[in-house]
């Protein structure tokens, strides 16, 4: 038996998955994540640095590394990007000035070859928000169409109220599942 087939046979019994959650600072990230693991929303401060929660959803064991986005660490981003399963780019719908910024952001991400195949969920959060930009706006100021080399999907959702992140949570395992455990999903 090879390195790699000893590698997806270990991977398959433990069923783990590394999640990445990346995009511009106080677009929501650990928010979202703190909603998914039942903690209290209301009391987050700017991720200085990375914060990593382990959490089991869909029978599937969740490495989550949430990395900040402040512009001075985005150039660190790469030190997290080994084995990497899933992206979970993650946008302040609100934020129309640096609609821009985060689209080169996340297609200069997308380059990297450590990157290669993982899934890549788009969270078009804030939707709770008067003003926001719907996930449509979105997916066209990212050109989201023109990404070919990974399997992707945007979903509205807002990280205070819990609208669509357990859907979206979902696809992404999913998906990573499909890939890395042959079609096996549950």
């Amino acid at each position: 038996m090879g390195f790699l087939s000893t590698v997806r046979k270990i991977r398959r019994q433990e069923r783990q998955m590394r999640v990445l959650f990346l995009g511009l600072d106080n677009a929501g990230k650990t928010t979202i994540l703190k909603n998914i693991s039942g903690e209290d929303v209301l009391s987050v401060s700017p991720t200085l640095g990375f914060n990593i929660k382990t959490l089991v959803f869909d029978q599937y064991t969740l490495n989550i590394w949430d990395v900040g986005g402040q512009k001075t660490l985005r150039p660190y981003w790469r030190n997290y990007f080994e084995s990497t399963d899933a992206v979970v780019w993650v946008v302040d719908s609100v934020d129309r000035l640096r609609i821009p910024d985060c689209k080169e952001e996340l297609h200069k991400l997308l380059q990297e070859d450590r990157l290669a195949g993982a899934s890549l969920l788009v969270f078009a959060n804030k939707q709770d928000i008067q003003g926001s930009m719907t996930d449509e706006e979105i997916k066209e100021a990212l050109d989201l169409p023109s990404i070919k080399s990974h399997n992707w999907k945007i979903w509205p959702c807002s990280a205070r109220t819990g609208e669509n992140l357990k859907t979206g949570l979902d696809w992404i395992v999913k998906d990573v599942a499909r890939r890395l455990y042959y079609s096996t999903t549950t």
